[in-house]
């Protein structure tokens, strides 16, 4: 700290178009209801991130309005509280907190609203960076309303299709289908849950799929790619009155389209986004979804460590957007250590 109470720390920063810069940045005194943290650890969204940092969307969409530079990427940090702003109950200083922060090294950040929440000390600040994630993919997956014994497909095993995985388990499926053109990927979701496994491509799964569900077709089908194609080979291997759900967010929804099955099968479509619940299950808010998933943690019942696969310091940011932009195929969890 200099005398005016300001720290000196640094930020990843995109300042156009697959440009990425390391900047250096002031955090002034904690404002009242926030708490002044120093990172230790941020979690890359790889599908988002790697969206803005394209810069690549339809006009009109909410991505198209997002991303403007100079932009902040990140919303998944973990940090140690260094200082209290004025009325903050419940947190002191030393405590870890994971807050929906960008890559940088210090930052002020209010403690309400639900997106700001204590780490418990049996949970590692890697695994409590999964919180937004953990948070974002649990919405999806509670807006299908599951019911115990159900069939589920899950196309695409990055990050969020690893975590679906896990609560699917956790409910109670009979059985979860996991397809991926990467065998690595599908070995971890079996690890993890997944009862059966395809390495290709959705369109090519439909006799894998009838032949897991007794010839009925999946109960639910998600497709966690945000790849425009994908939507159209989803909707086939959902059963009759079945649920596809879009938990991957495209930059591009003009090039997803519909098929007959919508229709003639009565398909429910669904879409999910952040953590935004339909009335009846709004008392799951944002707060307790997160508190939900540190539970299961520190009891073992679901596991996010072993989803890293790669660490990076700060400065090595312009290389690792530009490697996963190019191939990200070998990555799950990456993460930026500030210690």
């Amino acid at each position: 700290m200099n005398g005016s109470n300001q720290m000196q720390s640094r930020a990843v920063v995109f300042t156009g178009p697959r440009q990425v810069e390391i900047e250096e940045i002031t955090v002034g005194d904690p404002g009242e209801g926030q708490v002044q943290t120093e990172t230790l650890v941020t979690l890359m969204s790889m599908g988002t991130e790697l969206i803005c940092y394209r810069a690549e969307s339809d006009p009109g969409t909410h991505w198209h309005g997002w991303v403007r530079h100079p932009f902040y990427p990140g919303y998944s940090a973990v940090g140690r509280v260094t200082r209290l702003g004025s009325g903050v109950e419940g947190i002191a200083e030393g405590d870890r907190v994971f807050y929906a922060g960008g890559h940088r090294g210090a930052a002020n950040v209010g403690m309400g609203g639900g997106h700001t929440v204590r780490v418990p000390d049996g949970v590692s600040s890697e695994e409590a960076a999964w919180c937004k994630l953990a948070t974002i993919v649990q919405t999806g997956v509670r807006q299908v309303e599951h019911g115990m014994g159900d069939t589920a497909v899950i196309i695409g095993l990055g990050p969020l299709g690893q975590l679906m995985t896990q609560y699917l388990r956790l409910l109670g499926l009979s059985e979860i289908l996991a397809i991926d053109h990467l065998q690595a990927r599908l070995d971890t979701a079996t690890s993890h849950g997944a009862t059966a496994t395809f390495c290709g491509s959705a369109a090519d799964a439909g006799e894998f799929v009838s032949d897991h569900t007794d010839g009925e077709l999946a109960d639910a089908v998600y497709d966690v790619t945000g790849h425009p194609a994908v939507f159209a080979m989803a909707l086939p291997l959902a059963r009759r009155f079945g649920t596809v759900m879009l938990q991957g967010d495209c930059p591009h929804p003009s090039k997803q389209h519909l098929t007959f099955d919508v229709l003639t099968r009565q398909l429910r479509v669904l879409g999910t986004h952040n953590e935004a619940l339909p009335p009846k299950l709004a008392r799951w808010t944002a707060e307790k979804q997160a508190a939900l998933y540190l539970r299961y943690v520190e009891r073992g019942q679901m596991q996010t460590g072993d989803l890293i696969t790669h660490r990076h310091k700060p400065e090595e940011a312009p290389e690792v957007y530009a490697r996963l932009d190019a191939d990200r195929g070998n990555s799950a969890g990456v993460v930026f250590d500030w210690q």
